[in-house]
């Protein structure tokens, strides 16, 4: 690997948040555009780095690639995980960074982080049914769907979709 995975910096938190922000974006990963209020979490990393955790990959520059939200269950950034769970959300990988595995080397950070938490049995996430390229890394990763806890956000929304991965 050309790149490094650690615990975000405050200096990199803008940085961040506008590739979360643009993958989201540009990907067509938010219903409502750029009015989208999740966008304003999506760009909000100190936020979520004072609320939960947050990685990054680096590479050798000191050049952020791409970032996650790693949180326990039952804390204020779990959607899914109940304790004994641990989850992650907000996966992204800036444009220019894709295909080197970025995507897949944090997912494998957030599954080794869940490890390391006492009674931790599971590590579970949501995903939209279009981020068919993230699908993809989540099942070669061990990651199977769990249909019985599919959920929707907000009424108007298509509902999203959830994995889980033993561990």
């Amino acid at each position: 690997m050309d790149f490094t995975i650690r615990a975000v910096r405050p200096e990199e938190y803008e940085a961040l948040g506008e590739i979360t922000a643009r993958a989201y974006l540009d990907d067509g990963h938010l219903d409502f555009g750029e009015d989208d209020d999740y966008l304003h979490l999506l760009k909000d990393v100190a936020r979520r780095d004072a609320e939960a955790e947050v990685l990054v990959a680096v590479d050798e520059t000191g050049t952020v690639l791409g970032g996650v939200t790693f949180t326990a269950g039952g804390e204020e950034w779990a959607d899914i995980a109940v304790p004994g769970e641990a989850e992650f959300r907000m996966l992204a990988v800036a444009h220019a960074a894709r295909g080197r595995g970025v995507g897949e080397a944090l997912v494998r950070a957030c599954a080794e982080r869940a490890r390391t938490l006492d009674g931790c049995t599971r590590l579970v996430m949501s995903t939209q049914a279009r981020m068919a390229d993230a699908h993809r890394i989540y099942e070669r990763l061990g990651f199977v769907r769990t249909p019985a806890r599919d959920w929707k956000p907000l009424p108007d929304m298509d509902p999203l979709l959830t994995y889980s991965l033993e561990l």
